[in-house]
């Protein structure tokens, strides 16, 4: 029984193995270097902390944020941007001690954006917008913003399909609403501190 095996590597008459101090240098160079990439994050580090830096999120900002009541919105969209916002808050839900309150009105939109020769629509557009005001206990208005969110999906053969394509993208549109106002929120707090 034979089995095939490759051709033999000819390496020819000038083969040498001349690189082989080369490869010997810079893998010394290498390891010289090793030290050098933590020395530089360490130094950057440094400079980030000379520099005034602070990360807007942390224990400071925690208990403005988490006294922020999150008023309740209608429709399932609003339901979802309320439940992500309480979470990013890190609030309870509950109006009773919170200092703030924050009322957001939605405004929902869709558009047909992809004609297939029969006029049948294949693909739609949804877009969020949120009106958010931040008050006090009080009524005074401390703060107001709008949120815009664009979300899209495929219409299929199936309408199951497509019911749970549509709802996806709406919810996945009120979570970046709601990180967004979150993120506005603690910008207005860590502006408000200074």
């Amino acid at each position: 029984m034979t089995y095939w095996s490759p051709p033999p590597v000819f390496a020819g008459p000038r083969a040498s193995y001349d690189h082989l101090p080369r490869l010997r240098a810079n893998a010394r160079a290498g390891e010289a270097g090793l030290w050098l990439r933590p020395a530089i994050a360490l130094l950057l580090c440094l400079l980030l902390g000379a520099c005034g830096f602070r990360p807007m999120y942390g224990k400071s900002l925690a208990p403005q944020l988490s006294s922020v009541y999150v008023e309740p919105i209608a429709e399932r969209d609003g339901y979802e941007l309320r439940t992500s916002l309480i979470d990013a808050l890190r609030s309870d839900g509950d109006p009773a001690g919170k200092t703030y309150r924050l009322r957001i009105m939605l405004n929902e939109s869709s558009q047909g954006v992809a004609l297939q020769n029969d006029a049948s629509i294949t693909r739609y557009n949804n877009r969020l917008e949120a009106r958010y005001t931040l008050s006090d206990t009080r009524g005074n208005v401390l703060t107001s913003g709008i949120q815009t969110e664009l979300s899209a999906y495929n219409v299929v053969q199936s309408p199951y399909a497509t019911l749970v394509a549509e709802q996806d993208a709406s919810k996945r549109a009120a979570q970046d609403v709601a990180e967004r106002i979150h993120l506005d929120l603690g910008v207005w707090f860590r502006q408000r501190k200074k």
